[in-house]
């Protein structure tokens, strides 16, 4: 078996990207070092593997409601 090449995760706190627009959000998290920015509406069904680097934003009229790492 092969090491995984995926991108460290942040030292970056999701929660802090609550309440913020979703193109604000995206930038302020990639200037942070977060490699990918996934952005879903409230309900998506979403797989669940786990990715380092990747930020998750549920995001409802253009806000995000909640975010988390993987």
């Amino acid at each position: 078996m092969t090491a995984s090449t995926s991108s460290p995760t942040p030292d970056d706190d999701p929660k802090r990207y609550v309440g913020l627009g979703t193109d604000e959000a995206e930038r302020q998290a990639h200037r942070r070092g977060w490699s990918t920015v996934r952005t879903v509406p409230p309900g998506t069904i979403l797989t669940m593997e786990y990715r380092a680097g990747r930020l998750n934003f549920e995001v409802e009229d253009d806000t995000v409601r909640r975010a988390w790492s993987g």
